[in-house]
């Protein structure tokens, strides 16, 4: 392949594996552009203030804190030069129906010990054994599927080792057989331990019935190197990303819709449209867009879509309801992270995944940072973010006729199951996305938060590669590619994204230049 000297690679969509991408691609030294359509940068990790209350729009909950030491470290820096990480430990905290709590603590001898506790010998044996078996198929996704360019089982495994003992092995490990839930409930019996462990699964926003049992890593990776808040929340990180990509001298425009992904004669990348009718030429795009999203409606032409869409039938994640709620008081009973679970988890992920429906009794995540930072409330006060889970959008679901009551049926569980006496009366602001809100808001594929579903035992960890293997010169970062959704999932699909362009050589970078002088940074930046 020709290597195209000087020319520029853009970004599409400034969220978290965009800001990845862009960072990685710089500091190897690559002139980039990134264009997002909102006007801030960093997608679903935007923020909300309102009457001095201030709270995280997204994602919450930060993991694997080395995905992000290992994008700043391409350029030279140290992570903790950019953030102020604070440990969370109990990592979060479950409400039961009937009354009984139970925290998750990061160290496992303690949780093992507070599950025998909770309900006897037999399982905390069994956590025992589902940590070793989860820390097993963690080991086995960073030898096969993390950091590099994965699209199907094929991709994983060299064909020419995959009869050896150790390959065969860790297949057998991965227990293509079985889904999360039915690995969970053959190491625990206590069903509300189980209904705890599944949710694991809910960082990718699938149902753990439908879900392959390898997902049952996460525990490990939430367990090996903990849960963690960002001071300032979790935009904090987008805007430490934004930061790093502009020292880098990324060219950052906000506010810039990308119409269409132009092509060449060959079929390849050549640069981008606006909606104000501006074209970019580019040697070569990530798109941080929906990867079916991007293929449908920024691709000129069908046929690049109808390849991608008869490759594998992908189904939306789930979506979610959102409630901002500013309260003039803490609940000190809540821990920075809670669930509030449903009685039944069968007939609620029936509901959200099967019937397509609202869940009559659903599960409330529950975050209440005003214990770890107090100045997102006002003293005394509670910037409380609860999330439930939902279908994403089908025909008929109109969401302004189904908010009003849904609220209802959210705020009824979190005062029955969770102790939030009068909460209705301590509300001071209030804020919502529904799907719809999401769908519009983010581009994403049906109002889904977590970009593709991971159903299927066989298939359901593989979401698109990083490499568009339909168009040349086109690479795919964010929830609905490879490695899939959450953030440490997301920036690692924009390094994966930046390095798979860097190893191609389709363009030759210009000479490294980790900073900047202070004057050529972009004016934009000041105002993300």
């Amino acid at each position: 392949m020709t290597r195209r000297t000087s020319e520029r690679v853009g970004v599409i969509g400034g969220g978290l594996g965009g800001l990845a991408a862009a960072c990685t691609l710089a500091a190897r030294g690559y002139r980039v552009v990134l264009l997002e359509k909102n006007d801030w940068l960093g997608g679903k990790a935007a923020v909300h203030g309102e009457g001095g209350f201030r709270f995280d729009m997204g994602p919450t909950i930060l993991l694997m804190p080395s995905v992000l030491r290992r994008i700043f470290a391409e350029a030279g820096r140290e992570l903790e030069s950019a953030l102020d990480l604070v440990r969370l430990d109990p990592q979060w905290r479950s409400f039961f129906v009937g009354g009984s709590t139970l925290d998750l603590h990061a160290e496992p001898a303690r949780m093992a010990t507070t599950i025998e506790d909770f309900s006897g010998a037999r399982d905390r044996q069994g956590y025992a054994r589902f940590l070793e078996l989860s820390r097993r198929l963690d080991e086995i996704s960073g030898r096969y599927f993390f950091w590099k360019s994965i699209g199907s089982l094929k991709d994983m495994f060299d064909p020419k080792a995959t009869m050896s003992a150790g390959v065969l092995g860790d297949v057998l490990a991965m227990r293509p057989w079985s889904t999360v839930a039915g690995t969970i409930r053959a190491h625990v019996g206590d069903p509300r331990i189980a209904q705890m462990l599944d949710h694991f699964t809910q960082y990718v926003g699938s149902s753990p019935e439908q879900s392959p049992a390898v997902l049952c890593g996460i525990a490990h990776m939430q367990t090996s190197e903990g849960i963690w808040y960002p001071r300032g929340g979790t935009r904090a990180v987008a805007e430490a990303l934004a930061r790093l990509a502009g020292d880098l001298g990324v060219e950052l425009r906000a506010g810039v819709d990308v119409e269409s992904i132009t092509l060449d004669a060959g079929g390849g990348v050549s640069g981008v449209k606006t909606t104000a009718g501006e074209i970019i030429p580019l040697a070569a795009v990530v798109s941080n867009s929906d990867a079916v999203r991007t293929h449908r409606e920024l691709l000129a032409g069908e046929t690049a879509a109808a390849r991608f869409e008869r490759r594998r039938g992908y189904e939306p994640a789930c979506s979610g309801v959102v409630l901002y709620l500013g309260l003039d008081r803490r609940y000190d009973h809540l821990l920075h992270h809670n669930f509030v679970f449903s009685s039944d988890p069968r007939e609620e992920f029936d509901w959200i995944y099967h019937r397509g429906e609202p869940a009559p009794d659903p599960t409330c995540y529950v975050c209440a940072p005003a214990v770890t930072e107090r100045g997102v409330a006002p003293p005394g006060g509670e910037a409380l973010y609860v999330l439930v889970h939902t279908p994403y959008l089908r025909p008929g679901h109109d969401w302004k006729a189904l908010l009003p009551r849904y609220r209802e049926t959210i705020l009824d569980k979190l005062e029955q199951t969770a102790g939030l006496r009068d909460i209705r009366s301590r509300i001071k602001v209030e804020h919502v996305l529904t799907p719809q809100d999401i769908h519009d808001r983010y581009r994403v594929l049906n109002g889904a938060i977590y970009g593709l579903a991971s159903h299927g035992r066989l298939t359901g960890a593989f979401k698109p590669g990083n490499r568009s293997p339909d168009v040349a010169r086109l690479y795919l970062a964010g929830g609905a590619a490879h490695p899939g959704p959450g953030m440490p999932m997301v920036m690692m699909s924009g390094w994966i994204a930046a390095d798979s362009l860097d190893q191609d050589g389709v363009v030759e970078p210009s000479p490294r230049v980790a900073d900047l002088a202070e004057s050529t940074r972009p004016a934009r930046l000041a105002t993300i």
